[in-house]
């Protein structure tokens, strides 16, 4: 923390942080982009389908899970038909996401031409390189001829974000999952179409066919752009990084919606920090969730959270799988990196970073409408719990870098 504060000059938070991520990443921040807000699976699938039917060259796809499900199958038609039309296709999708996806539904990808390539298979006899049961690529993007590319926490399936190892097969959702998604057209795009290419090449996937990958971008909007991508052992201080930096340098606003909350002690340190100089720190979490040992130890933090000052909530009626902030109504950041030791250390992730007032605003209004929809955590009712849950909580904690 200290080297962060003594590493830039005391400007507005857009230098500061600009300055403090440009040292750590290679990734641009870029001019010219237009952002457009996708919240929930519906909004976010009607944009994919667009995207993909618009296609003319090719479509890049990478996603935590491809379930064998209504979704899966009306992307799986839809990507066979653009591969038949001689878009090419090419897929990523992570082991244990999708382990739940039979071998046939890819193998038939295959057999239409499109080129699949599973990350880190879960059979140390098929894996192309070390073996890490713990290395996941929980990143979701869709690339359409390297010109416009969706991003953000929403998987393809039903149930699009439940946990793989106690979904059932073609299970029904039994609640609304609350998300968010961005759609991003301009020269940030090839940032992302670069890091596809880096993991394909890393789980190496072989040759592809020759296309215009790299098209030229024209300015498509006002927004500044920058990729935050992280990859185990390498980049992945990166994202962490990003939000400390980002929290630090907040003068008036924090307002954070995450679905698993297990912050390390340097986060937990500046979001107190920031509520003790006068910042609004709000953080939106589940109230109910796919695991209940993820609320038990989101739960052991917030003692020390709610006696800084900082403002919790749970949202009550949709399970929260959301991984969203919006800082000093400039600074915003959408994507797939929990607030949790598995996205922080041990997955491939990947977050947008938008700069714009103007897309900062659309995000202060969905968070508003998250707020409008949880029930705020008082200190007073809080400090008076039972020792059972504290106990449990304290538990948990113990274990948390493995949930």
């Amino acid at each position: 923390m200290k080297r962060l504060q003594q590493s830039v000059d005391p400007t507005d938070i857009l230098g500061r942080h600009t300055l403090v991520v440009e040292s750590v990443t290679e990734s641009p921040l870029t001019q010219g982009n237009k952002v457009t807000l996708l919240a929930d699976g519906p909004a976010t699938y009607a944009a994919m389908f667009k995207a993909l039917q618009h296609a003319k060259d090719h479509i890049n796809l990478e996603s935590y899970i491809i379930e064998d499900d209504e979704i899966g199958h009306k992307f799986a038609e839809l990507l066979l038909q653009k591969q038949a039309e001689g878009v090419q296709v090419n897929l990523i999708y992570d082991s244990v996401g999708s382990m739940n996806t039979p071998a046939a539904f890819f193998q038939r990808l295959r057999d239409g031409g499109i080129r699949v390539v599973e990350f880190n298979p879960l059979n140390p006899l098929e894996n192309r390189g070390e073996w890490r049961l713990t290395h996941r690529d929980h990143r979701k993007v869709l690339l359409a001829d390297g010109k416009v590319a969706i991003i953000g926490g929403i998987n393809i399936s039903g149930v699009y974000s439940s946990n793989p190892l106690r979904r059932k097969h073609n299970e029904a959702p039994p609640i609304h999952w609350r998300d968010t998604d961005v759609q991003i057209e301009g020269p940030a795009v090839a940032e992302l179409q670069k890091l596809f290419f880096d993991t394909w090449q890393q789980q190496k996937g072989g040759e592809i066919s020759a296309h215009n990958y790299f098209p030229a971008l024209k300015e498509q909007g006002h927004a500044l752009v920058r990729v935050v991508g992280s990859t185990p052992g390498e980049t992945n201080r990166i994202p962490f990084i990003m939000y400390v930096s980002a929290v630090t340098f907040a003068k008036s606003s924090i307002h954070l919606t995450h679905a698993y909350f297990f912050p390390d002690d340097q986060i937990l340190k500046a979001l107190v920090a920031a509520a003790a100089r006068g910042v609004d720190v709000k953080i939106i979490l589940p109230g109910i969730s796919d695991s209940p040992y993820a609320l038990y130890a989101q739960r052991h933090h917030y003692s020390a959270l709610l006696k800084a000052g900082v403002k919790l909530y749970e949202h009550r009626s949709s399970l929260l799988h959301a991984k969203t902030a919006v800082i000093d109504k400039v600074w915003s950041t959408v994507g797939s990196t929990n607030l949790d030791f598995l996205s922080l250390l041990n997955n491939d992730e990947v977050n947008a970073v938008i700069l714009s007032r103007e897309f900062a605003a659309e995000m202060e209004a969905m968070f508003a409408r998250d707020l409008a929809d949880s029930r705020q955590i008082q200190w007073e009712e809080w400090e008076k719990r039972p020792m059972l849950p504290r106990v449990r909580e304290w538990f948990v904690n113990v274990f948390v870098r493995w949930l």
